[in-house]
């Protein structure tokens, strides 16, 4: 594997390089700008490159138009955990980007070794996603995004958990923007990500999905007719306000590994919602956060859904739902937003939840 690492900073080429470099069957090289970059690209075709956002002479996103245009091939940005770097962060994957590493320090991350295990994982997830950058590759074909006036019945009939990690952002952009405006039940999704970028992919959605999408930073009413997108760097959780269904967010608890946790979450579901009155759809990402708690509600009369293998950029979560056998179906991710449509409509015709306890 041949990687190019971008960055200005001759300290973050260095610690980079010395990280990947030491793994076996892992060749680095470095450039110091946008421009160096695809010199470098031109000359020695590597295989994944890791390009940071913030350069001098040309930027990251100008080097990334570059790189998807001139030599397609599969890119990992380098984010400073700010608001600024999320928006930028999110503007690479819609431009092809396959993932993002948030510098746990800044701009020069003195701490990046801190984060060794994770730069691995999706160097290696972006390597063998390289064959989708064939210029000769076939392209799924996409959905229409849903339209309509949102919904004035926000009454609640039962809930939609959604749990994603590694690829979720642009997974999550295959299956929200094509829920309808009428969908008769909340959304509620756990999303891995830094607590910087969390309201900034909220606002991202709320302007390309036509049901309202907001980030649970405070206590909030459950409602229908709106996706909750859970705060990074903290658990999101249900609860009870004065008879009604509030999200709340708590500090992230250290007995789950990822946070907002799908597993802490999906385990209020079960106790404040009956399990037919669920569905738990479990998307791209490392590890097996929620796929335990959707197992329970599956086994209970619940729907769960996972997202298929070629369809994901780790196959970690989804897997370990579906070897637990707790997926009620097993779906490629532009068939996602159909099937929690159906769902929803089933579980809407059990009526309104007018009492809770």
């Amino acid at each position: 594997m041949k990687i190019l690492i971008v960055d200005d900073s001759a300290l973050m080429r260095r610690y980079l390089s010395e990280m990947l470099g030491e793994v076996v069957g892992i060749h680095t090289t470095t450039a110091r700008d946008g421009i160096d970059a695809l010199e470098v690209i031109e000359r020695e075709n590597p295989d994944v490159v890791t390009l940071d956002i913030n350069m001098p002479e040309m930027d990251g996103l100008t080097c990334l138009s570059h790189i998807m245009t001139r030599f397609p091939r599969p890119v990992v940005m380098l984010s400073s955990l700010t608001e600024a770097g999320a928006m930028a962060t999110f503007e690479a994957l819609e431009m092809g980007a396959v993932d993002y590493i948030a510098k746990p320090g800044g701009t020069v991350s003195l701490n990046i070794k801190e984060i060794r295990s994770q730069i691995l994982i999706k160097v290696r997830t972006a390597y063998r996603q390289r064959h989708l950058f064939n210029k000769k590759a076939v392209l799924a074909s996409k959905p229409v995004p849903s339209v309509g006036i949102r919904t004035s019945d926000t009454h609640v009939r039962g809930i939609i958990s959604i749990a994603s990690s590694t690829g979720g952002p642009s997974a999550l952009e295959k299956v929200l923007p094509f829920l309808p405006a009428n969908l008769p039940l909340p959304v509620v999704v756990c999303q891995h990500m830094p607590g910087s970028f969390t309201g900034v992919f909220a606002q991202r959605l709320d302007g390309r999905c036509a049901l309202n999408v907001v980030e649970v930073n405070k206590a909030m009413e459950l409602k229908a007719g709106t996706i909750y997108i859970g705060q990074g760097d903290a658990d999101c959780m249900l609860s009870l306000r004065d008879g009604k269904p509030y999200l709340v967010t708590l500090p992230a608890s250290a007995s789950f590994n990822w946070h907002p946790s799908a597993s802490r979450f999906l385990q209020s579901v079960h106790k404040y919602f009956p399990a037919q009155r669920t569905l738990s759809a479990i998307l791209t990402g490392m590890g097996d956060d929620g796929s335990r708690e959707a197992l329970k509600l599956y086994q209970a009369g619940g729907i769960t859904m996972a997202e298929r293998e070629i369809d994901c950029a780790v196959f970690g979560m989804p897997k370990a739902l579906i070897e637990l056998s707790g997926a009620g179906s097993v779906l490629g991710i532009n068939e996602m937003s159909g099937a929690i449509v159906a769902g929803a409509e089933k579980i809407a015709k059990l009526g309104v939840i007018e009492t809770w306890v």
